[in-house]
């Protein structure tokens, strides 16, 4: 098992700030979670309705001293007029809440337990505190501690502290061994913060490691079927390899010509391949009538039927394909832009352009269709438009460089 650290960003105030500390992580990462706060800088204060007023004027007198003291950032000072606020009056909420925060952020779930479980009993509609025990208890090892964590993730509405009860969760569905429910938190993680990078992180670890799971059953199950066959082709793809990702291909029609979805990957294989040769394009028409046999026709087939028209000089034909897949499906991005690449040509430009904006709404990372929209736009002497595109477009690029990098850096063979 991997660990990770998350960086010191100083100590804070308890109530008013959170103080990162370093510690040792189980995979991916381990949040403090901190029932007041969620980042450094935010404050998520106590319900009022869900304090409990001081017993006497004593405990009043010091509940102020301790609150002032946390305005003024001294942790040390509130702590000790917590516990001069409990001595007044032992059932106090807010002592009781404050001080197991203070114990649960030093690290101390053994001194911050008690104080959870009786802010609770002084107030059992705490969700944060539940949460925050809920954790205490899978640290120290209680039995029960993953079942009140489910029950306290279920209850929490607040999106931020949610996440941070649901990394934890995750964590422990991976120390299990349990990818499944792993990568089903996950997802609802990335739900909450789709851009969380330690999220997506994790979510890409545990997606390929089901992945390989499920590569290393069915290659015991059937090692020589067709499906194992085109999981091969595919692999290869992924590797770059389109020469072998073919030959893998037409092994899986031979053992099963009728094997949904492989004659539209093959398809789109040969004409990744070499889009420009009479031969593949042939060979790729003929994979597409078949997939029309065997799956059905759709948006995908449509377009690509297309691109391989258009690619032979039949500007008619492709438009009617380009057509047929966008009334299939309105939101295909490849559609839209066949649809536009032709108007444009044929000088139909403002009727381009809606087919075109079309394609980056529903492609917006599409370096093409961006660098495109810019054209048409200066071609229709849309300064201002082209003017925003063209940003946009150089965003694009630079995001798409940033990965294509990253991906040289992990297989430097392929450079």
């Amino acid at each position: 098992m991997r660990h990770f650290r998350l960086k010191d960003c100083g100590e804070r105030s308890l109530l008013l700030t959170v103080s990162c500390v370093t510690r040792r992580l189980p995979f991916g990462v381990r949040f403090v979670l901190f029932a007041v706060l969620l980042t450094c800088g935010s404050v998520l204060p106590l319900p009022v309705h869900a304090m409990q007023a001081a017993s006497s004027a004593a405990a009043r007198a010091d509940l102020a001293k301790a609150q002032a003291a946390l305005r003024g950032k001294n942790a040390t000072e509130a702590h000790r007029m917590f516990e001069a606020v409990l001595k007044l009056d032992p059932s106090n909420v807010e002592a009781q809440a404050n001080l197991g925060v203070m114990a649960f952020f030093r690290g101390d779930c053994a001194k911050a337990e008690p104080y959870f479980r009786g802010a609770i009993e002084g107030d059992a509609a705490l969700t944060k505190m539940r949460a925050l025990l809920a954790v205490c208890e899978m640290k120290m090892g209680q039995p029960h501690a993953q079942a009140d964590m489910e029950s306290a993730y279920r209850k929490l509405k607040d999106a931020k502290l949610k996440a941070r009860l649901g990394i934890e969760l995750a964590n422990l569905y991976y120390e299990q061994g349990d990818l499944e429910k792993t990568s089903g938190m996950l997802q609802q993680l990335l739900n909450l913060q789709p851009d969380n990078v330690d999220f997506l992180f994790f979510a890409q670890r545990v997606y390929s490691e089901l992945a390989n799971q499920t590569l290393n059953k069915l290659a015991v199950l059937a090692p020589g079927s067709a499906r194992m066959e085109q999981l091969i082709a595919e692999r290869l793809i992924n590797d770059g390899d389109l020469k072998d990702a073919t030959k893998h291909y037409e092994k899986a029609l031979h053992l099963d010509p009728d094997l949904p979805g492989v004659h539209f990957e093959l398809a789109e294989t040969l004409m990744q391949a070499d889009p420009n040769d009479a031969t593949a394009q042939t060979q790729a028409e003929s994979q597409l009538e078949q997939a029309i046999k065997v799956d059905g026709d759709s948006a995908n087939v449509e377009s690509e039927l297309g691109r391989i028209a258009l690619l032979q000089s039949h500007p008619d034909k492709a438009l009617a394909d380009y057509r047929r897949a966008y009334k299939m499906n309105p939101d295909s991005s490849t559609a839209a832009m066949g649809i536009s690449t032709i108007l444009e040509q044929q000088g139909k430009n403002q009727e381009a352009l809606t087919y075109l904006r079309r394609a980056v709404k529903e492609d917006p990372f599409s370096t093409k269709a961006n660098y495109r929209l810019f054209l048409l736009y200066k071609k229709l002497h849309m300064d201002a438009a082209a003017k925003r595109q063209l940003k946009l477009f150089v965003d694009v690029r630079s995001s798409k460089d940033k990965v294509e990098k990253v991906y040289h850096e992990m297989h430097p063979a392929r450079q």
